[in-house]
């Protein structure tokens, strides 16, 4: 048999892996650097390898954000056994949302720290994620926010939206997890 197609086959026939899903590249996140909820830099250097969920929030909500943090638990507890899974909530009232505000809200929500981290820091930073990259909501006075979460991949690509207010969504994002992982780099 020879080399290539040997490879071929030997590749079409790992279990469990795929060369890519079908799920489509709609944006990358640039390097940023922020801060986290226990005060420390939080840098995008720390999620690679990983695949992560990212949304945005505000700690005083009244409306989709406490809904929206119940979900990132549920796939917080949904992906324990998946060492590379990563959430990240970032708030869009920065000036409110201090990291001992994030760090309470976070304890609220049972957040383990290693997965699932609460960033804030400069009001123009958080903009450019918020607006700019995710097109997910408006750092500033309006406090107004998609309800949706974002999955990243391990090279920092957005490939999918998921709204939160409809019931199939997060079975939907974790089966997505699940084929993000599986993709061979």
């Amino acid at each position: 048999m020879k080399p290539a197609l040997f490879l071929t086959l030997a590749l079409a026939l790992l279990p469990g892996c795929s060369l890519r899903s079908s799920l489509p590249i709609l944006g990358t996140v640039p390097a940023f650097e922020l801060i986290a909820e226990d005060g420390q830099p939080f840098h995008s250097a720390q999620l690679e390898g990983n695949v992560w969920v990212a949304d945005f929030f505000f700690t005083t909500c009244n409306g989709p954000c406490p809904r929206m943090s119940v979900q990132m638990r549920e796939v917080q507890q949904a992906t324990l056994d998946l060492n590379d899974i990563r959430l990240l909530s970032f708030t869009i009232d920065p000036a409110n949302d201090t990291p001992e505000v994030l760090t309470a809200y976070a304890r609220r929500y049972k957040a383990i720290p290693a997965r699932w981290r609460f960033l804030t820091g400069p009001p123009d930073a958080l903009r450019i994620l918020s607006s700019n990259t995710f097109h997910l909501a408006e750092v500033g006075g309006s406090l107004e926010h998609s309800s949706r979460f974002a999955l990243i991949d391990r090279k920092m690509r957005i490939r999918a939206y998921y709204d939160t207010s409809t019931t199939n969504a997060i079975p939907q994002l974790l089966e997505d997890i699940r084929k993000l992982r599986s993709e061979i780099l």
